[in-house]
């Protein structure tokens, strides 16, 4: 089974940019999510995790929080990237290495992961090193 591309494309502006899809999906009128936060793992959190799962740890870790609109996000053809790079806090205090990263509905807690993937090249995380998701990054739905 796949999705026509037209649709999966539709689908990445509907989740990423809050765009309603014509006789199908609309976003949500009243207290839409306005917000999609980016995540990092130190394995894969797969598909019956949440935003905690294999969680990165390091002080001062935090998810990075990007718009939900056009704004935020690049969709085109299928694909999906954010407009800027999305850098987390740098580590003070801790070290680990980042293998996948989560985008997901929560800024903390067990948050729904919509999408999660490998990182490549992994991101080592060490005192003073910026760990960052390039803008250049994508998900792309097929």
């Amino acid at each position: 089974m796949s999705k026509g591309d037209t649709f999966e494309n539709d689908l990445m502006k509907l989740l990423f940019q809050g765009t309603t899809i014509a006789n199908i999906a609309d976003n949500a009128a009243s207290s839409p999510l306005a917000t999609l936060y980016f995540g990092l793992h130190t394995a894969d959190p797969a598909e019956s995790g949440n935003q905690t799962t294999s969680e990165c740890t390091y002080t001062p870790y935090a998810r990075v929080g990007v718009a939900r609109s056009a704004a935020g996000f690049t969709v085109t053809a299928n694909s999906v990237s954010p407009v800027a790079d999305v850098d987390f806090p740098i580590c003070s205090s801790g070290s680990e290495t980042a293998t996948h990263f989560s985008i997901g509905t929560a800024a903390s807690g067990s948050g729904k992961i919509l999408y999660s993937g490998t990182l490549t090249p992994n991101i080592v995380i060490a005192a003073t090193v910026p760990p960052t998701i390039r803008k250049e990054s994508t998900v792309t739905e097929d």
